[in-house]
């Protein structure tokens, strides 16, 4: 039997056991974009017990607790938001680790249609505990975690420069310590001439299997992205904010030409993974657009969220995702995008898609039609007819976040 026939037994299948089946939610009348299981159509999804229990044409609404009618909606998994810094405090000298210009994720991710995040690298070996209790252990949002390098974290000034505070070996023992936590470990920031913070990173990473996330850039003259990814990078390791345009990182397009770069292309090809880190100056339209014309989109789209970012050019994950497709990404590719491809970078593939038996975790989606504007850091505009709007999120089975009341009835009786 073929791959498509399986797959329409396995719809068949799943239609007839979901007819008279009790729910907790039925979304229904949508159009389901799964990247994971190749479905892009219009789908009705039963929810039961946290879990996606069914995915159909047709599922049967006469026992559901809630029913959303996402008639006109897209409806996806939740979005998956790789790079955010989450380790907020009331310190006023910790930037983002415990301290004030790190978000408290519950009210920034399900409005937005997100329900994972990865704190990228707030918090190090040494300071990972504090976060987890304070922060991870009290948010309704998943927080995965690529752990610093830096054994203080991402404390700002002097302390994210001290070489002797890298240590490969102690954050690997940490991530293995909390291996359904801890994802990564994350460079960023150094503004030395020095292989140091990578190198530990990587050591780390190779005794943890876990991939390493480089924010990478400082020095003066800029190190060669070059050599990061050809002598220092494994297949797996993620090149975040990849379109940068900066005077202390090395861009990946060519700023004579307008060209991707060789190195780019052959890093691809090694298996190194590009991220968007869109930050509060780590984007710019004159790296992305060129990029996506000559076809180098990003593996990943993903925030940078912090209170510098969400305020400025950035906004949110849907912003993020809505100025990619105004530069010609289409709708099913920034949902992979925002996904399954960041699942399996994380290496998380329970995440990211709605199979049956899958956590249940959704966004419902309107594409807006319109006029709107969407700008950079140096105040480069484009513009759009479109736009993406989380309608509804539902995080664990239970629905976290409704826009226009879609949910009937709006708030799920006890049980």
């Amino acid at each position: 039997m073929g791959k498509t026939a399986c797959s329409l037994v396995a719809l068949i299948l799943v239609s007839f056991f979901s007819y008279g089946q009790s729910y907790d939610i039925v979304i229904r009348g949508g159009h389901v974009i799964d990247p994971k299981n190749n479905i892009d159509a219009a789908m009705d999804i039963g929810i039961k017990d946290g879990k996606i229990a069914a995915v159909s044409k047709k599922v049967d609404t006469s026992n559901a607790i809630q029913v959303v009618n996402a008639t006109g909606l897209y409806v996806t998994p939740g979005l998956i938001d790789i790079h955010t810094h989450d380790f907020f405090g009331t310190e006023p000298d910790h930037y983002l680790s415990d301290g004030l210009s790190a978000i408290a994720p519950d009210g920034f991710t399900f409005r937005t249609g997100v329900t994972t995040v990865v704190d990228a690298g707030s918090s190090g070996w040494k300071s990972f505990a504090l976060f987890k209790k304070n922060i991870i252990d009290n948010s309704q949002t998943r927080i995965l975690v690529f752990l610093n390098i830096v054994g203080e974290g991402m404390r700002g000034g002097p302390y994210e420069q001290n070489p002797a505070d890298m240590d490969g070996r102690l954050t690997a023992m940490v991530a293995r310590a909390n291996p359904k936590i801890v994802v990564g470990i994350k460079v960023a920031h150094f503004e030395g001439p020095d292989w140091k913070p990578v190198d530990q990173a990587v050591e780390g990473g190779k005794i943890a299997n876990i991939p390493v996330m480089i924010d990478f850039g400082g020095s003066n003259p800029p190190l060669s992205i070059d050599e990061l990814f050809e002598k220092h990078l494994r297949p797996g390791d993620i090149f975040t904010h990849c379109y940068a345009q900066l005077r202390s990182r090395e861009s990946i397009v060519d700023t004579l030409s307008w060209k991707v770069k060789p190195l780019a292309w052959e890093a691809r090809k090694k298996g190194i993974i590009f991220d968007v880190g869109y930050g509060g100056i780590s984007f710019s339209f004159s790296q992305a657009i060129p990029a996506l014309k000559q076809g180098f989109p990003p593996n990943s789209l993903s925030s940078d969220l912090h209170t510098g970012s969400m305020n400025n050019a950035m906004k949110d994950m849907l912003n993020i995702a809505s100025k990619f497709m105004a530069m010609g990404m289409d709708l099913n590719a920034v949902i992979r995008a925002s996904t399954w491809n960041p699942a399996q970078e994380i290496k998380h593939t329970e995440l990211g898609n709605l199979s049956v038996g899958a956590e249940a975790d959704v966004a419902v989606l309107n594409l807006r039609k319109g006029k709107f504007g969407f700008f950079d850091y140096t105040g480069q505009k484009i513009e759009a007819d479109k736009r993406l709007e989380a309608e509804l999120t539902i995080r664990g089975g239970k629905v976290v976040y409704d826009l226009n009341g879609i949910a009937n009835p709006i708030f799920a009786p006890h049980r």
